[in-house]
């Protein structure tokens, strides 16, 4: 019973200890200095970044239709949420795969 109890304890400890990552890490600052909007196309955006965590389409009010890719990524501790680092990238190509619009969301530390 006892050994059980350490073995439980010892399990709790690590796991509070660990850290998750969620997405591959990307450079926000390096992609806004080299795309282009109405400029850079999809593979551009490949070799920039690699393959997309996400893809979809996006409506526009006015019926416009834009490929969406997606880019996310986390990472953090699972003790403690408030250290946890978020940032995700969407970026929408008209239909010949240009880079029409972009917008992303960081945390602020």
């Amino acid at each position: 019973m006892r050994r059980a109890a350490i073995v439980f304890s010892l399990t709790l400890l690590l796991s509070a200890c660990a850290t998750f990552q969620v997405g591959g890490n990307f450079d926000l600052a390096a992609f806004q200095s080299q795309v282009r909007r109405g400029q850079t196309t999809q593979p551009e955006v490949q070799r920039m970044l690699g393959a997309p965590d996400g893809t979809g389409v996006s409506v526009e009010t006015g019926g416009e239709r834009y490929t969406q890719w997606t880019y996310y990524y986390g990472s953090g501790s699972l003790s403690g949420p408030s250290n946890a680092r978020v940032k995700m990238l969407q970026i929408k190509f008209d239909q010949s795969g240009v880079v029409r619009a972009y917008n992303w969301t960081a945390d602020s530390r």
